[in-house]
């Protein structure tokens, strides 16, 4: 009875294919499937992006950052678990300050590798038929068929021979050699950042303050006449006055009498 399995099917794409295929025979060889994996590394390459920005807007999870190019680059939902490393310190959004310098450094590795896959199965000739198939038993009894590659040679023991040399009862070693390449791409994110300065301390001036106050009012001063006199104190007496009034007067009569006489 025939089996068909995922391994077989594998195979007989592979045979179909035209890809390697190494056969071996044993007589004493016990049916079985084996899958080997071996991978072979290249030398990595790395490449660096480093961007970097200020923090020119901020609200709730929306931050708006000016990158060094003057370019504005806006972010919505930013999660709460991207943290900044500042002064040793995570930030995350909601520690964030406008003004705050953030650097990104983003490296990604590329490695590339080879996937080398042997599988082998194991297994006793049931069925022939030259120069395109054969049947084997496997360990669980069930029958696969496997197509043959065209100019396939198998090693009997030690001797070398086609599909027309396969009898039923031989122990056949079927294995597959597939080389895979594969590119692994790698990347690690470094967040740093920069708190604004500080706003510049003030110094205090002291100040002086003038307050207006009125004057008290002034206790009432006695009125005496020692203290305050009303009028000036006489210095002089009126003797001069009429004397001289007494001179001019003189004068007069004495010209009155001169010109009578000189009249008469």
């Amino acid at each position: 009875m025939m089996m068909s399995t995922s391994f077989a099917r594998t195979i007989l794409r592979s045979l179909i294919g035209g890809s390697a295929l190494c056969v071996a025979l044993s007589m004493s060889s016990v049916a079985q499937v084996k899958t080997q994996t071996t991978e072979a590394h290249g030398q990595p390459t790395k490449e660096v992006e480093i961007e970097r920005g200020e923090i020119a807007y901020i609200n709730g999870n929306t931050v708006i950052i000016r990158m060094e190019d003057g370019s504005l680059r806006h972010f919505d939902n930013v999660p709460d678990s991207v943290n900044f490393m500042v002064d040793g310190k995570p930030v995350n959004i909601h520690n964030a300050r406008v003004g705050m310098k953030l650097q990104k450094e983003t490296i990604r590795t590329t490695t590339d590798k080879v996937v080398t896959t042997v599988e082998t199965v194991t297994g006793k000739v049931w069925h022939v038929a030259p120069p395109h198939s054969v049947t084997l038993t496997l360990e669980n009894g069930e029958n696969q068929q496997f197509k043959i590659p065209e100019g396939q040679k198998f090693m009997i023991n030690g001797q070398e021979t086609d599909a027309w040399g396969l009898r039923k009862g031989m122990r056949v070693s079927v294995q597959r050699v597939t080389e895979v390449p594969v590119t692994v791409m790698a990347h690690e994110v470094h967040r740093t950042g920069v708190a604004p300065p500080a706003p510049p301390v003030k110094e205090e001036v002291p100040i002086l303050v003038v307050v207006a106050r009125p004057a008290p009012p002034s206790a009432p001063v006695e009125t005496t006449a020692e203290a305050t006199p009303a009028r000036l104190p006489t210095t002089a007496s009126n003797l001069p006055l009429i004397g001289l009034l007494g001179m001019l007067f003189c004068g007069l009569s004495l010209i009155t009498i001169a010109i009578r006489r000189i009249v008469s």
